[in-house]
């Protein structure tokens, strides 16, 4: 067998994009024709819903199911596709479509992600779920689960796994020309939307054209305020959203995820926030992850810094120094990106996808473009690239290669990422031993009762 046939092989068991080999996924119904369509419902129609729906639509599915409790913006759907029954709540159009539908589209708010997709892939439906994946650990670690027990096609809504710079990058990395990898920085221009701050008092009265009892779900009650959370403004609260963190790091922390093969950290600590707040993430914070040694990779510490650079504070970002040759580079620091530090030079991955990449050896005075740099020429091209992010699920879906991102590896990767959620809640100075198999925290309690959150009656997954 050739040399590039065993390396690609071994890249495949260690990214989980071999899964599919492992675990013989189906075709959405054994026999069917694989030309077949494929009838997709949506939970969640506005924002992300709009272009996950139409971007589906366009890989041959048809859309037989719309739900939002905004009669807005499912009436503004409906019109697109007039042949989809429109629902407000999703269990009922889950209960009373299972025998039209084959598979979910997932595209509401963080809280709504776990509650909608478990009992969807209960139903052996296929899911297509946004980033988050879900908003606390045990509905990542539940979920995961449910993908293997079922043989579901899957994938998590980072669409820069698609990006042929994303696969270079971990195809460069995992080659190790770089040598060990000793630290990652990850930062984010985010949060754009309200954070940092308290719960408003008083109320008030709810639009007509909005279901708040369903906007709530599993989240405790609570009055309406308008314009606090509804819409786009509900990221930074604890009780829907996860923050700058849980939001942006299932894009810009996925490619040294996969390409430095971190698995679960053990150690987590919030070590710099602007203010903990009881009921919103902080308007900025450097969270540090420590990750054990793995196979042949030494320990490495990972450092993730958010904070809008816009506000009138100043967020917390990666040191000067390490950041000097990209300045240089771009003439001022990126509102985002990724920089990893290794034996022999660095690798910066840009923008919140990481579509473009550079790097820099030791012996180099500036970085250079990736696929350009000498070093990385010669780099065998193991990982098939992508028909499109959601082609992938598509073709999954039909009995075809894993998706990129599926929930072998996207239900990993936010597991980890919660985690910071859940030190930043924790708060400054506390570190956190982590038992990752367990999900529990080995000295922190209050760690420890965040891994699952308190469910509204009638909202709770039934596993």
């Amino acid at each position: 067998m050739k040399s590039t046939d065993l390396s690609r092989r071994r890249f495949l068991r260690t990214t989980g994009l071999g899964a599919g080999a492992v675990l013989g996924f189906p075709a959405i119904v054994r026999g069917q024709n694989l030309n077949d369509r494929i009838r997709v419902a949506a939970v969640g129609v506005g924002g992300k819903g709009t272009s996950d729906i139409n971007n589906v639509a366009k890989c041959g599915c048809d859309i037989v199911g719309l739900c939002d409790v905004d009669l807005n913006t499912l009436n503004g759907m409906a019109e697109k596709y007039p042949d989809a029954k429109t629902h407000r709540d999703f269990r009922e159009m889950l209960t009373k479509m299972e025998s039209e539908i084959d598979a979910v589209i997932v595209s509401a708010p963080d809280h709504i992600h776990g509650v909608a997709a478990i009992p969807a892939m209960q139903m052996g439906k296929h899911v297509y779920v946004q980033k988050p994946l879900t908003q606390t650990v045990w509905e990542s670690r539940v979920m995961r689960e449910l993908a293997r027990e079922k043989q579901l096609a899957t994938q998590m809504g980072n669409q820069g796994s698609a990006a042929e710079g994303l696969r270079r990058s971990v195809e460069v990395i995992q080659t190790g020309v770089l040598g060990k990898p000793l630290e990652l920085h990850v930062w984010t221009n985010r949060p754009i939307w309200p954070q940092g701050l308290d719960r408003p008092q008083g109320s008030d009265p709810v639009p007509d054209h909005l279901d708040w009892d369903l906007w709530l779900g599993p989240a405790a009650e609570r009055p309406f305020k308008k314009d606090v959370y509804h819409a786009f403004k509900w990221r930074g609260w604890n009780d829907f959203g996860t923050g700058a963190l849980g939001d942006m790091a299932c894009h810009t922390v996925n490619m040294p995820f996969r390409a430095l093969k971190l698995g679960y950290p053990d150690m987590i600590e919030c070590e710099m926030a602007s203010k903990i707040y009881s009921e919103t993430y902080p308007l900025t914070s450097r969270v540090r992850f420590d990750f054990p040694a793995r196979e042949d990779l030494p320990p490495l510490k990972f450092w993730w810094y958010d904070g809008n650079p816009d506000d009138p504070f100043q967020p917390v970002m990666p040191y000067p120094e390490l950041l000097k040759d990209i300045i240089v580079l771009r003439g001022k620091v990126p509102p985002s990106g990724a920089l990893i530090v290794f034996e022999n030079g660095m690798l910066y991955s840009e923008d919140d996808y990481g579509r473009a990449f550079w790097v820099k050896t030791n012996d180099d005075k500036e970085f250079v473009r990736g696929p350009a740099h000498p070093m990385t020429r010669d780099v065998p091209e193991v990982i098939p690239r992508s028909p499109g992010h959601e082609q992938e699920w598509v073709d999954m879906m039909k009995g075809g290669d894993p998706a990129y991102s599926n929930f072998e590896v996207a239900a990993y990767l936010n597991e980890v990422i919660l985690l910071g959620c859940i030190a930043q809640r924790v708060g400054e100075g506390q570190p956190i031993a982590w038992d990752g198999p367990n999900m529990k925290a080995k000295d922190n309690a209050a760690a420890s009762a965040l891994v699952k959150r308190e469910y509204r009656d009638g909202w709770a997954p039934q596993v």
